[in-house]
């Protein structure tokens, strides 16, 4: 009779080590198979980083393994290692870091195809010079890190499969990201037609059981290019020779919930075993990796010419303070020129709704979320209230709530307005509206941008969504109608990102033509962020930006660290912050805070903040992992630690 084995198992909870289980003789278990198992009263789902038969020591009984998930391992040496590494750097336990590299799912499911009609030409398009020595300087292998730099439509997609193409005829491995993949249909469509049969796409139409299938494609071997969105990053190839990161200044790169892990990292751990080289690009570096090209860490591939032979688009901006309304005189009329030729425009807001600001011309006062320090706003199509945060409704407001007056108004304009303003002065001209109000299903989505590909509508109007990704020949006219929406957020990274999506929106205007014209409307006409995007000087803004980040010792002149307590209690929240920063006083970074957030309360939990600031990573990592072990905070209070945080709200 064989000697009894054991497994030590992970699970996706904040608990440091392993746990023992026995692994029963009818059962096959082994490294990298997830498995269920009860903790307590709990049934868990948890990840085998060992297997052996070291009897635990000690007057307990081990319980056994309940059930063995996947009929072979989903996780090899180099997903358990790099888990690890992201416990350590990203302060959470290996079972969550293993879990956030997981897509889900109990048992596979055939993804759904594509549709026929998307079909794409697998023909390479003819190269510029400037496109050929980019292909040439990443094929080399002499630059571990490469960064694409060059104007919106200067052809970087293709230098990224050319790139490609030469590590999959090497045998390499290739993972490609995109910062969000329902907005790069085409891309995907024209990636899976120019390498058939070896392509797997991680995309967010999957269901998690559809996705895990992907990933068993992946992991045996059926597929050598790996197309994604941020969590991509981590496809189980054995060793990646070359992962593209496109668009690397998006926030979405860096995740929104714990492990709070940033894609742009997770990509150079992974290629560095193997040698491979790790590729980015944009027309916006993000300041990091534009210090970081200064520096000569990363190799400059610049293409600073549009390979379509349309030239970079015309700028005026419209000083907002002289119109009554959210389109401007200026803006009308070059609409209605740029449609009288039968071309397009696209116009931008960042902001959803109707109105975002109820307000009492009697007392002052606002309405506010009851659960969020958010105002709520006005959607006229549903006649709701609504606060974009915790999903909070209610119906509008006839009168103030806190004098009764009935003088009461809604100020600001969003998405919903700007269309009704649009179809009252263009009532001929057909208009698409693209907001996560409008767009439920993501079909809708893809039915409204291929309308505008195939020239079926006139105006697209929407937020974020059009400002990447999308890439229409007849689209003559970019409309900017508020360039300040993200301008007055009490972040150091607000300029930053105001002049990234400017010139970014910009760029979707003239791509195939010299007719291309982007009119930005603001009530800050000289603001750093928006004169730049108007002279197109990016080298300018970068300066200047970087000059203040240094006065200020933010990043990229430092590694900040983030810790948010939440919870109910307001009072709570307080002596709890001010706890853990008497705790971290003995550590050589600089503390700022304890202080409320920017939003203090989210969906009925108030929020304070500590930032932690220092030269040096360690310093920063032993500050979080020793409030994330040895700080007890009380029941009900929360806390949330971002190592290089991208936002401070």
């Amino acid at each position: 009779m064989s000697d009894p084995q054991y497994a030590e198992v992970v699970c996706g909870i904040p608990l440091e080590r392993s746990l023992t289980y026995l692994i029963p003789p009818k059962l096959s278990c082994g490294v990298g198979q997830r498995v269920t198992v009860f903790l307590g009263s709990r049934k868990l789902t948890g990840y085998v980083i060992e297997v052996h038969s070291n009897e635990p020591k000690g007057s307990f009984t081990v319980k056994p393994i309940h059930r063995v998930v996947d009929a072979q391992p989903i996780f090899g040496p180099e997903q358990i290692s790099l888990a690890q590494w992201m416990a350590d750097l990203y302060v959470c336990s290996l079972g969550e870091a293993l879990s956030a590299m997981l897509p889900g799912g109990k048992r596979d499911v055939q993804p759904p195809a594509f549709d026929a009609d998307d079909h794409v030409s697998q023909v390479p398009l003819q190269v510029s010079d400037a496109q050929r020595d980019a292909v040439d300087a990443v094929n080399s292998g002499e630059h571990r890190m490469c960064y694409l730099y060059g104007v919106t439509g200067s052809g970087k997609t293709e230098v990224f499969l050319q790139a490609a193409e030469h590590a999959l005829a090497r045998g390499q491995q290739v993972i490609y990201l995109v910062p969000e993949i329902s907005l790069t249909h085409q891309l995907s469509m024209e990636v899976m037609n120019r390498f058939p049969g070896t392509v797997a796409v991680l995309h967010s139409s999957l269901t998690p059981s559809q996705r895990l299938r992907e990933w068993n494609r992946i992991r045996n071997g059926e597929a050598s290019l790996v197309i994604g969105a941020r969590s991509a990053v981590f496809a189980p190839v054995p060793s990646p020779g070359l992962i593209i990161i496109d668009e690397e200044h998006e926030n979405s790169y860096k995740s929104g919930s714990h492990p709070r892990y940033h894609a742009r990292q997770v990509a150079w751990k992974r290629v560095q075993p193997s040698g491979g080289t790790l590729v980015m690009g944009s027309a916006t570096p993000s300041l990091e990796a534009w210090k970081l090209i200064q520096d000569g860490v990363m190799k400059q591939l610049h293409l600073p010419k549009r390979i379509s032979g349309g030239s970079m688009p015309e700028i005026t901006v419209v000083d907002l303070m002289h119109s009554p309304g959210p389109l401007s005189a200026e803006l009308r009329r070059e609409m209605h020129a740029v449609l009288s030729r039968g071309k397009q425009v696209i116009l931008f807001l960042n902001r959803r709704g109707f109105s975002y600001f109820f307000h009492c011309r009697s007392c002052g006062s606002s309405l506010e979320c009851p659960h969020c320090s958010v105002s709520l706003t006005f959607h006229k199509s549903s006649s709701v209230m609504r606060c974009h945060y915790c999903g909070y409704s209610r119906r509008p407001a006839e009168s103030c709530p806190s004098c009764r007056s009935l003088d009461v108004g809604y100020s600001g304009f969003g998405t919903e307005l700007v269309e009704s303003e649009v179809k009252r002065v263009f009532p001929q001209a057909r208009a698409l509206r693209i907001d996560t109000d409008s767009v439920k299903e993501k079909s809708s989505l893809q039915d409204s941008l291929r309308k505008m590909r195939n020239g079926e509508a006139d105006i697209l109007l929407g937020t974020q969504m059009v400002a990447k990704g999308l890439n229409f020949p007849l689209v003559e006219l970019v409309g900017i109608v508020l360039a300040d929406s993200g301008l007055n957020i009490p972040d150091f990274r607000a300029q930053e990102r105001t002049f990234s999506l400017l010139t970014q929106v910009a760029g979707r205007a003239g791509r195939f033509s010299n007719a291309g014209r982007v009119i930005i409307q603001t009530y800050h006409p000289e603001n750093p962020a928006v004169r730049c995007a108007l002279d197109q000087d990016l080298e300018m803004f970068y300066r200047l930006e970087l000059d203040v980040r240094k006065s200020l010792g933010f990043p990229p002149y430092s590694r900040i660290c983030r810790m948010v307590f939440r919870g109910k209690s307001r009072s709570q929240v307080e002596n709890t912050s001010k706890r853990a920063a008497e705790v971290l006083q003995k550590s050589s970074a600089d503390i700022l805070g304890p202080s409320p957030c920017p939003i203090e309360r989210i969906a009925g939990n108030w929020r304070s903040q500590i930032i932690l600031r220092s030269l040096e990573l360690k310093v920063l990592l032993a500050c979080a992992h020793r409030i994330r072990r040895d700080f007890s905070s009380v029941s009900g209070i929360y806390t949330e630690i971002d190592i290089d945080p991208v936002s401070l709200l």
